[in-house]
Parts: C-alpha cells; structure tokens; sequence
C-alpha cells in the first residue's frame, strides 16, 4: 500500500515504539516480527516503505533487503528501504547501501530522527515517481535512453533496474555533462535540506550506479570522477 510504512523489528518494544510514533504523525503502518512475515506482507503489497532492522530471526536483515531487491516483481524492487541497527560501524552503514537500502539508522534514535527520515525518502521516492520538472523528452546518451517521465534508463535496449535515488542522481548528472560536482554539492541539490544524510552515501549510490549502467565499473565511461573535486557526466557521451 503506497505511504504505508512497514516496521521490521523482532524487539516488541522497539517495533511497538516506532508503530505508535509514526502512526502519530499521520503514517500508516504495518509491522512484521522477522524477516519471512515481512517477505509475505511485502510481496502482498501491505508496504510503500519498509524500516528494516538488522538482526532478525528467520531472515536477516541484509539478505531480505537483497530479496526485495532482486525480485522479479518490480514494484517490490523498487521500495524504499531503511536500514535499522544497533551497529554503529561504518562498514555496516555502506554494506546496507550497498545491498540497495536508501537510508539508515543507527540504535539508538530519536522519535524526531525516525520521523524525518521516513518522511525523508518517501518525499525522495515520490518526487521520481512524479512526473520530472523538466519532464517529456527522451535523453539519449551514447548507447543510452533515459526517460524522465517513466524514471527508465535503458542501455542497447535492456531496461536498467535503477532505485528511485538511484535514478535522481543519475538524471541530476546526465543534464549537467561536463559539469564536476563535490559530494557536498550533489548532497544539496538532489538530497535537498536533509540533515541526516552523510556525504559518504552520494559515493554509495555512484558506485551502484557504475556497477549498473557501465560495462566496466573499474573503468568508467560515463559516470567520471576528478580526483579530490567531485562527479560529472562525460561530455562527450551527452546528446539529446
């Protein structure tokens, strides 16, 4: 169900924490005690968002955000996903965004934190479902056709299965080629005035992208970096 947050959390105060507190600020929810009872209400369509924990019985955290991920529905590839450890290690931060999670959350939190990141990727997630600003015509790039519209980006005609942030950034970078810009900078204009999201995740999400949409992610045609200034789009590989 489109805006319904899904809580997966085994520790029934926590999951009841989260379910009182989001229900309170308008969401509506649902919740699952481990990983298999989440799989079913997902694949029911009982989730437009899912808050993820890390540990969980039957299956884990990781392995289930890489299940909706990889599955065959896309509606179900496409959730919104937020990690939700108890780990305060980088590592696991980037191995969740890694595995295809939009955002994270480290135990323990704020009731303010969970609600402004909830509100956070869907207003992410929402803004790529809606129709583009700049809207209407197909961008071609070298052997790439991105459609603003659709929020697709096929390569020599196959689909590319691209997250809704995903897809963002990269049409962000796509209509500026040329143009080099600092983390910080990419933070700003496709995050927006989001204070809980850390510079890193901007080069999380250029990694997955390379490691869809190039033929060589190591060796990168499209998606470049200047060393110790920031991203762009090759220029030469731009069209209309």
């Amino acid at each position: 169900m489109e805006n319904t947050v899904l809580i997966v959390e085994d520790e029934k105060d926590i999951r009841e924490l989260m379910d009182y507190n989001l229900r309170k600020q308008g969401f509506r929810t649902e919740t699952a005690r481990d990983g298999k009872e989440a799989l079913m209400k997902i694949r029911g369509g009982k989730a437009g968002l899912v808050i993820l924990d890390l540990m969980l019985p039957e299956i884990d955290g990781m392995e289930l955000c890489r299940l909706i991920k990889s599955d065959p529905d896309e509606a179900v590839r496409r959730l919104p996903v937020i990690m939700l450890t108890a780990r305060s290690e980088e590592i696991d931060k980037v191995l969740g965004l890694e595995m295809g999670a939009d955002d994270y959350i480290t135990k323990p939190f704020s009731t303010r934190e969970l609600v402004a990141r909830v509100r956070a990727v869907m207003r992410r997630y929402e803004a790529v479902q809606g129709t583009d600003a700049a809207g209407g015509k197909i961008i071609k790039a070298d052997d790439l056709a991105i459609d603003p519209d659709k929020y697709t980006v096929m390569k020599r005609g196959r689909h590319l299965d691209l997250s809704a942030m995903e897809f963002k950034l990269f049409l962000y970078l796509v209509r500026r080629p040329g143009r080099i810009m600092s983390r910080d900078f990419l933070l700003d204009a496709v995050w927006g005035n989001e204070s809980y999201v850390e510079p890193r995740t901007v080069d999380v999400h250029i990694r997955r992208l390379r490691e869809k949409i190039e033929d060589d992610p190591s060796d990168p045609r499209y998606i470049l970096t200047k060393r110790g200034v920031g991203y762009y789009f090759a220029e030469n590989k731009a069209g209309s």
